[in-house]
């Protein structure tokens, strides 16, 4: 209970002291060292004391937006204030009641050489000047000067081409246990600069001091010739000493300016693509490069590159001899961040249809790059494909409605001995022998139409069938890509719908679009591909509802087809793949 008494009791006398005379006393300005380095903080502490005249009559006017504080703005612009803190006390000394308030200050000195902390007031009382030496580098006969925080900044290279990666490695070392903390980034006007992964932490000793060490790194992009200074970066902070005692930390070190050359003259390529390595792959196409007319191939030419983004990889090119249609999807581009710098990819999706029968020939695709460890022009090439379309020929032939030679040839024989008999026979026995002759071979013709509409009713169901199946094998792969939320999706609905609606001939998703005059599938689409690029575009997966566009697709198989179209196989040769 007393010290729940004499708590508020302390708080009031404090406050009173701000508010009411009190007689002259002390204001000292004592600096915890009058010489420091440039980028260390300095910490003033200033004292004032006064005589307090307190009584009953004036406890309750004080006002607290009247709390005293010394005119600490005349250290600007010399200094830069970058904390301050206050505290209170009151003794008694011969009866007489004092109070001593303490203000705590970090400064920061804004430039080199011997500054000075004006005369501060607080009051009537008014303190000394005192002067501050601010060095720079660190004292020659000390060696190495132990400090609290410091900046240290590092990069891979000493120059560089213009757009080639340039690692840049930020380490801050600081002492104690950091309570708070801003390192600034890396910025310039001239260059994308591009973050390595999260900031890793760990301990190192320098100079025989434990430091604790945050380490940053980041990929920069010159896009400009001449020189690269980046702006210094600075740190700013504060830290808790073992002692306890709260130490405001601040440092800034500057990167040394980086040259960037030129597109060397002997660079030959079309796009300039200065990388540590560079690749072409291919897949999709058969082994033995022998295809049908009509089959569909899907090849993948993926391009890989180390140190550039994905956004300066380009276009890969798409000639294919005119026997072959191509139907080409977006490119895909990604780009992973790894902590020695970016790996990208461009890949490149293609559906081939062969419409000729013969030797055909897929040129070669070079990307010519220069080698950024050697020094020297390189050329990524896939070599030339010469691809056999083989004519599997027509349907076989129907059987032949005439009647067969040798059947005919008998019966011309059987009628030989009848005519050589005929004089035989009476004028009445001839009329029914041809009645007879013409009732057989008429028999013999119907059981052979017979025969053939059974063997045709067999085969129709199970032609039907195989197409059936097909066709669900299809839209069931439609329905997976649907559901990823994949690139293949708008793929994957052609060749579906191809095979729906054999007759018409869908080169792209909006073709179909188009064809089936759905809305639903229409806005479905546009947002899935807005989906895939803002995913590509941000690294982080989209927000599109896959199932709604699983809806609308399930709804259009089960419509029946559109008058006038037939669905079921599509023939082996159409019109317009044979010419």
């Amino acid at each position: 209970m007393v010290k729940r008494i004499l708590a508020p009791l302390t708080g009031l006398w404090l406050l009173l002291a701000a508010t009411f005379p009190a007689a002259a006393g002390e204001l000292s300005v004592e600096p915890d060292r009058k010489q420091l380095y440039e980028g260390e903080v300095l910490t003033v502490t200033v004292k004032g004391t006064m005589e307090l005249d307190i009584n009953l009559s004036n406890l309750f006017e004080f006002d607290l937006s009247q709390l005293p504080a010394p005119d600490i703005e005349k250290v600007e612009p010399d200094f830069e204030i970058l904390a301050r803190n206050q505290q209170y006390s009151i003794r008694t000394v011969n009866s007489q009641m004092i109070g001593e308030i303490t203000w705590t200050y970090q400064l920061a000195p804004t430039r080199t050489g011997k500054l000075t902390i004006p005369e501060l007031t607080f009051r009537d009382t008014t303190s000394e000047p005192v002067t501050i030496e601010v060095l720079s580098g660190t004292a020659p006969d000390q060696g190495p000067q132990v400090r609290d925080s410091f900046v240290e900044l590092s990069a891979d290279k000493a120059e560089v081409y213009v757009q080639e990666q340039l690692t840049l490695t930020v380490r801050l070392f600081f002492t104690g246990n950091l309570i708070r903390g801003e390192l600034s980034e890396p910025q310039h006007p001239d260059a994308i600069i591009e973050s390595l992964g999260k900031q890793q932490e760990y301990t190192r000793y320098r100079d025989g001091v434990r430091y604790r060490v945050v380490e940053r790194r980041y990929a920069v992009f010159p896009q400009k010739t001449g020189e690269l200074d980046l702006p210094p970066i600075r740190f700013e902070g504060q830290a808790r000493t073992q002692e306890g005692k709260l130490r405001f930390l601040r440092d800034s070190e500057e990167f040394f300016a980086v040259p960037v050359k030129e597109v060397p003259a002997g660079y030959t390529g079309d796009t300039w693509l200065p990388a540590s390595d560079l690749s072409l792959e291919e897949s999709g196409l058969p082994p033995s490069l022998e295809v049908d007319m009509g089959e569909n191939l899907t090849r993948r030419i993926t391009l890989k590159a180390l140190d550039l983004p994905s956004e300066a990889l380009p276009p890969l090119p798409g000639n294919t001899p005119e026997g072959i249609r191509a139907y080409p999807d977006q490119p895909e581009r990604s780009t992973r961040v790894t902590p020695d710098g970016l790996t990208s990819s461009l890949e490149q999706t293609v559906a081939l249809v062969p419409v000729q029968a013969g030797e055909m020939t897929l040129p070669e695709i070079r990307v010519t790059w220069w080698d950024t460890d050697t020094d020297r022009q390189q050329v990524a090439v896939i070599p030339a494909r010469t691809l056999s379309v083989r004519n599997t020929g027509a349907a076989s032939e129907p059987p032949s409605t005439e009647p067969p030679e040798n059947a005919t040839s008998t019966n011309a024989g059987a009628s030989g001995p009848l005519t050589d008999k005929a004089p035989e026979t009476t004028g009445s026995v001839w009329p029914w022998v041809s009645l007879g002759l013409a009732i057989a071979w008429g028999l013999t013709l119907a059981g052979w139409w017979w025969s053939g509409k059974r063997t045709r009713k067999t085969r129709k169901p199970a032609a039907r069938q195989h197409g059936e199946i097909k066709e669900r094998a299809l839209f069931d792969e439609l329905v997976i890509a649907a559901r990823k939320g994949s690139g293949e999706t708008p793929r994957q609905l052609i060749r579906w719908m191809q095979h729906r609606y054999p007759d018409q001939h869908f080169h792209s998703a909006g073709d179909v679009v188009d064809f089936l005059g759905d809305e639903t599938l229409k806005t479905e689409l546009e947002r899935l591909q807005a989906d895939l690029f803002a995913a590509e575009r941000n690294g982080k997966p989209g927000t599109t509802d896959r199932q709604a566009l699983v809806r609308v697709l399930e709804q259009i198989r089960r419509n029946k087809p559109r008058s006038g179209d037939r669905e079921g196989l599509r023939p082996l040769y159409p019109g317009n793949l044979s010419a």
